[in-house]
């Protein structure tokens, strides 16, 4: 009886705890549903508060923008007024000003006359152009009504296909006649406020003007595009009743506030997502008024897991009380969800600390200016940053896949494949220089390749880094060059002395027999061949001896426009007789140039001569003047049509010796000697020459002279 009692009251104790823990669990359900609910509610208001907020401070960033490209203008328009009324007095301004602009898109800025109807047109790092079609049309602008000098004009977004544009116009102060004109574009002025947006954790902005056209999207094709079709354009499926209307009666009119919608997409999922939307509008001018509105946008799928993982957890909580009531293992519950969740935060910093550390490299390689990438043992790319694809025209992630011929010619990536090969093969780095010929154009490359190891210790790919040395190896060949110089200099006046005395003991003696020999014989001919002979060997001597006193110059500075019409006096007799015609572009108002003007002379009249040798049959011989700013040195060029110089001999012009000329004609040292006298004065000389053959080029040579200027109170 005992035995019944106690199995009938371990069954009721059994029932009883059964019926509590369902009744606790089916309540505890009920409370949780309910709970969630209001938690979803609570915490959506809560995130659409948060992207407010995101919406409000880039409402402040594009607004304080917007009136730092405002100040610039008045402050520019003062300084313009001051400067004077020729383009090229404030120029330096305008440059200046494009070095503080040009990331906030600033690319372009007009100087627009209304008297002439025309416009001053500056872009960074440019010379300024005239343009009779200024880039907005004069009878747009509201002259009398809105253009004064101390309010700026801002026109409303310009969509077009090659971008949407933005143009802001104030009247210069003082003179009502001239508009300074600033052309932005819009997708450069917010891409860097906007790209890096995310609310949650693929939330992001979007910006619509006050014609309620996208001003910026995620989705670049939603740029330029109406936002109450494109959404229609992409999905026709679906409804956007909602979204309309937050966009026209909320957004357009300027207000601020939150929301929801319902949309076909977001970023790679498809389908129909309710999202959650926050707006505030931007002020973008009062004069004329005009308002954009930006929208930061989630999905309602990112709260609802956040607020499904708290409900999981508040159920699990209710279950493991349940468990500690019946079983008692709540000890065991509690240590294993707390060792859990000490490793969930290791692993959470661990992958954190593994993403800064990719992004870190991804970032130093996406900016370095070197060539690098990575191909497997076949020489196929397996990756690449963004200044190797630039430079060979295209994406990186269309040349992955392929292998180094798709870029490289035949020859270097047949080398390249063997260095690969190479270093599959020694698990070492090696370093190895080509020439690539881009266009007209050759490069030099250093490339060193490097092995990339797997955990084994196995080579699985290998690292190539590569930059441009072109420059290097002109600085070598100069050295080059100036070594020879100055070696030829001390055998030049040691061999030219000894020559020149037996030289001087056969010319007068020839003298002597040429009096006393009868005029029109044979050995008067003869006499007269060995004269000219010996004339032409002492000009050969003179010549060197000249190259040996390049250092005998009285003069430190010299006027080069003097120099220069000295030397056309002594040369305009030969072009005139050669029928070639001389057209000059000298420069005004040209500083000193470093250098004796006798020596200098002597190199003018040099080029001048081979300029008249290379038109045999006539021609233009140009000869210009200009200071270049940015080496703040003054450039000399003599430029004919002649029949130029071949690739081949290009390359050895400035040797000694070494002419073009038929045999008798030159002597070989009128380059050399001259090439020597620009050096001494700390110039450089360059030559630029094609043939007639040379395809798509006109025939001709020109050589740039580019000279040491003396300072201004030096």
């Amino acid at each position: 009886m005992d035995k019944r009692k106690r199995s009938g009251i371990r069954k009721n104790v059994i029932v009883f705890v059964a019926t509590a823990a369902v009744i606790f669990l089916v309540a505890g359900t009920v409370l949780g549903l309910w709970y969630a609910r209001e938690m979803r509610e609570q915490v959506g208001d809560q995130f659409n508060e948060q992207q407010l907020v995101i919406a409000r401070n880039i409402t402040d960033l594009v607004e304080r923008e917007l009136h730092l490209i405002e100040k610039e203008m008045l402050l520019l328009s003062k300084e313009v007024s001051l400067e004077g009324l020729r383009p090229e007095d404030y120029y330096e301004s305008i440059q200046k000003s494009f070095s503080r602009l040009l990331e906030s898109g600033v690319w372009r800025i007009e100087i627009v006359d209304l008297e002439n109807r025309n416009a001053y047109v500056y872009m960074p790092y440019k010379h300024y152009t005239t343009d009779k079609s200024p880039g907005i049309p004069l009878d747009a602008l509201p002259i009398t009504e809105m253009l004064e000098e101390k309010s700026v004009w801002v026109s409303q977004p310009q969509i077009k296909r090659s971008g949407t544009g933005l143009i802001l116009a104030l009247c210069l102060a003082g003179d009502s006649s001239r508009l300074l004109v600033f052309n932005v574009n819009v997708s450069w002025f917010l891409t860097p406020f906007l790209k890096n947006i995310r609310s949650g954790k693929t939330g992001y902005a979007w910006i619509i003007d006050g014609n309620g056209n996208f001003l910026f999207h995620s989705d670049a094709d939603f740029v330029g595009k109406s936002a109450f079709k494109a959404r229609e354009e992409k999905n026709p499926n679906l409804s956007y009743e909602k979204i309309n209307f937050i966009q026209k009666e909320n957004m357009l009119k300027g207000q601020a506030g939150t929301g929801w919608y319902f949309s076909g997409w977001h970023r790679g999922l498809t389908g129909r997502i309710k999202k959650l939307i926050a707006y505030c509008p931007i002020i973008v001018s009062d004069n004329p008024p005009q308002k954009w509105s930006v929208a930061v946008v989630a999905p309602v799928s990112e709260i609802e897991g956040a607020v499904h993982k708290g409900h999981s957890r508040q159920f699990l909580l209710q279950g493991l009380i349940l468990f500690v009531i019946l079983l008692g293992a709540s000890a065991v519950l509690f240590f294993e969800i707390r060792w859990s969740r000490v490793m969930e935060k290791k692993v959470a910093q661990r992958t954190e600390d593994l993403k800064k550390s990719e992004e870190k490299y991804r970032s130093l390689v996406e900016s370095a200016e070197d060539f690098i990438f990575t191909v497997d043992s076949e020489g196929i790319f397996q990756s690449m940053n963004s200044f190797t694809a630039n430079f060979f025209g295209g994406p990186a992630e269309g040349f992955l896949g392929k292998g180094l011929s798709s870029l490289f010619p035949d020859k270097v990536a047949e080398k390249q494949l063997k260095l690969v090969g190479l270093v599959y093969k020694l698990g070492k780095s090696v370093r190895d220089e080509f020439e690539l010929k881009t266009g007209e154009h050759e490069i030099w490359i250093s490339a060193n390749f490097m092995p990339l190891k797997d955990e084994e210790g196995g080579v699985n790919a290998v690292l190539c880094i590569a930059r441009d040395i072109t420059e290097n190896k002109n600085l070598e060949r100069q050295l080059i060059n100036t070594e020879k110089l100055a070696s030829l200099g001390t055998l030049a006046a040691g061999v030219a002395h000894e020559v020149n005395n037996p030289l001087g003991v056969m010319l007068g003696f020839c003298d002597i027999l040429l009096r006393k020999t009868d005029k029109g014989t044979q050995e008067f001919e003869d006499l007269q061949t060995i004269e000219r002979q010996g004339l032409h060997c002492k000009q050969v001597v003179e010549n060197l001896l000249s190259f040996a006193r390049l250092g005998e110059g009285d003069s430190e500075y010299a006027d080069l426009t003097q120099c220069l019409e000295e030397i056309i006096k002594v040369v305009k007799h030969t072009l005139d007789m050669n029928d070639i015609e001389l057209v000059l572009e000298l420069a005004e108002n040209i500083p000193l140039v470093k250098g004796d003007s006798r020596q200098l002379q002597q190199v003018f009249l040099n080029l001048t001569n081979n300029a008249v040798a290379a038109m045999g049959g006539g021609g233009t011989l140009t000869i210009r003047t200009y200071f270049e700013r940015r080496s703040r040195k003054t450039v000399v060029q003599f430029q004919d049509d002649g029949i130029g110089i071949s690739q081949e001999d290009l390359d050895h012009i400035f040797e000694p010796f070494f002419t073009t000329k038929p045999e008798g004609e030159g002597t070989g040292l009128g380059l050399f000697v001259s090439y020597g006298i620009i050096g001494k004065y700390g110039g450089s000389i360059d030559c630029v020459s094609h043939t007639a053959d040379s395809p798509g080029k006109p025939g001709g040579t020109i050589f740039t002279l580019k000279l040491l200027t003396k300072r201004r109170g030096s």
